[in-house]
């Protein structure tokens, strides 16, 4: 199966924690997105974000076996689990596994917010052009966010994922 993950950090070198999500994903990664650079969402006072998107791909890994990868990478990163939505080594989020819908509490598909958040999406249409969300183009998500989310994705040059 092909899965959609997040890759965020604002805690300690970023870039380097988003690079080893990254290098954890290797043996199944199929694209990875430019890194930017966004605000933090949720109501606790944080620094700025790196985020990026890969998309990996394996046939033997079904959603709870991206989920159990995801954790692992951030546990690598040492993430500690403390403040909802507060500041992270690696935040890695499972966003969508192929076409799967699933109200899971310990992992919904597709993410319950990745419509929303511009953060996810604009990388995401890096990553992959063509890809939809809940049947729908990621480019008309897009469309239907405030331009105010737009803007705060900045590209940064010169910074990249391999």
């Amino acid at each position: 199966m092909s899965a959609v993950l997040s890759l965020g950090s604002n805690l300690g070198d970023r870039l380097a924690a988003l690079q080893s999500a990254v290098d954890a994903m290797r043996p199944w990664l199929r694209a990875v997105s430019p890194v930017y650079e966004t605000p933090p969402w949720g109501p606790v006072p944080q620094a700025d974000y790196l985020n990026a998107v890969v998309v990996v791909a394996d046939e033997s890994a079904g959603p709870r076996e991206w989920l159990t990868r995801a954790q692992a990478a951030e546990n690598a990163a040492g993430r500690t689990r403390g403040i909802r939505w507060g500041p992270r080594t690696l935040d890695v989020d499972v966003v969508a596994v192929d076409d799967v819908v699933s109200d899971d509490p310990e992992l919904t598909l597709p993410h319950p917010r990745a419509g929303e958040r511009a953060f996810v999406l604009v990388p995401w249409l890096a990553a992959d052009p063509e890809a939809t969300l809940s049947g729908k183009p990621l480019g008309a998500w897009i469309a239907q966010l405030p331009a105010a989310d737009l803007v705060a994705v900045r590209l940064m040059t010169g910074r990249v994922l391999q």
